[in-house]
C-alpha cells in the first residue's frame, strides 16, 4: 500500500529527556491505526512532530512526501484532536465548528449535526464551561466531520462516557467505511480500541516495539495454567513475559504463535490453555 506518513531515525530530546529515540515508521493510507503505549512512551510527541507543532532533534517525517512544517498544502490535509486543545475563552462549539468547515475541505456538516444531536452538546455555552466529557465530543465531532485524509486522535474518549464512547466508536467505523482515510488513534482503553484498529504500533520509552497488522499481533501471545511443575517444564526455553503462582497452580504468558504440536502436547499435559488479549499484550510488553 501507499505510505502516506514516512519517519526516519527521529529523535526528541528535552534536556535530559528522551521523548523519541531514533523512530522509523511508515504510516499507509486509508488505514486506522492504534498507537499504543504508556504515558510518557512519545505518543503525544510523535504526533504533534508530524502535524507540525513539535520540532524533532533530528531525523526526518515526511507526510504526503514532504516536510509539514510551515507547509499549508500538507497541513490542510491534517487533522490533530488533541486531549488538551485549546480555544479562545469567548468560543462556543459553534464557533469552533464554523472555523473547522473553513478549513477542513472535506468537512461533512450533515455529519456534524448528527454528532452534535447524538452527543447532546449545547453549542452556545463557551467552550471553557462545558465539561469533560463535552469538551471532548467537540474534538471529536471535528475529527470525524473534518473527513481529513490523515486524522490524529490523541486519547479522546476522556471524559465522555460508555454511551458516548460507542457511539464515537460506531460513527467512526461507518464513516471510515464510506469515505475512507488514514486515522491514528492513540488510546488506553485499548480494549475497547482492539476491534477498530487494522494495525498496531506500539511505542515504549520513546522505542517502537511493534508496528503490525492486529490480526498478526492476535494470538502472539498465549497463557498456560495448571500444575506448576508441568507448567514450568513446558515453558522451559520460551520466552516468558509473565508468570504467576498460587501454591500448587502456576500459569506462564509466553511470547510467539503456537504450533499444533504445542497444543497437543499442552492437552497431553492435562494443562489449560488461555488467548491473551491485545491489552493484556501490551500491558505486559511494556
Amino acid at each position: 500500500m501507499t505510505a502516506v506518513i514516512e519517519v526516519n531515525n527521529l529523535t526528541k530530546r528535552y534536556k535530559d529527556k528522551l521523548a523519541l529515540d531514533d523512530v522509523s515508521l511508515s504510516i499507509e493510507k486509508d488505514t486506522i491505526y492504534g498507537l499504543l503505549g504508556r504515558n510518557g512512551a512519545g505518543k503525544t510527541t510523535l504526533m504533534s512532530i508530524l502535524t507540525a507543532q513539535n520540532f524533532a532533534t533530528s531525523g526526518d517525517a515526511r507526510v504526503f512526501g514532504e516536510v509539514p512544517y510551515e507547509n499549508s498544502g500538507v497541513l490542510s490535509r491534517i487533522c490533530f484532536v488533541r486531549e488538551s486543545q485549546k480555544y479562545p475563552d469567548d468560543a462556543t462549539p459553534k464557533h469552533a465548528f464554523r472555523a473547522a468547515q473553513m478549513f477542513f475541505r472535506n468537512w461533512s456538516q450533515e455529519l456534524a449535526e448528527q454528532l452534535i444531536e447524538e452527543f447532546q452538546l449545547p453549542m452556545r455555552t463557551r467552550i471553557k464551561k462545558l465539561s469533560r466529557g463535552q469538551l471532548s465530543a467537540v474534538g471529536v465531532i471535528i475529527g470525524l466531520a473534518s473527513r481529513a485524509e490523515v486524522t490524529f486522535f490523541d486519547e479522546p474518549y476522556l471524559g465522555l462516557d460508555a454511551v458516548a464512547r460507542q457511539v464515537f466508536y460506531d460513527r467512526l467505523l461507518e464513516d471510515y467505511a464510506e469515505f475512507p482515510r488514514t486515522i491514528i488513534l492513540s488510546s488506553h482503553l485499548i480494549d475497547e480500541v482492539a476491534n477498530l484498529i487494522e494495525r498496531v504500533i506500539l511505542i515504549d520509552a520513546g522505542r517502537i516495539l511493534m508496528n503490525e497488522e492486529t490480526d498478526a499481533v492476535r494470538g502472539r501471545a498465549s497463557t498456560v495454567v495448571g500444575d506448576a511443575a508441568k507448567v514450568e517444564a513446558w515453558a522451559s526455553g520460551r520466552e516468558i513475559i509473565h508468570r504467576e503462582a498460587l501454591g500448587r497452580v502456576a500459569s506462564v504468558t509466553v511470547l510467539g504463535h503456537l504450533t499444533a504440536a504445542d497444543r497437543t502436547e499442552i492437552a497431553a499435559a492435562g494443562l489449560d490453555l488461555a488467548s491473551v488479549s491485545l491489552q493484556q499484550l501490551i500491558v505486559r510488553l511494556t
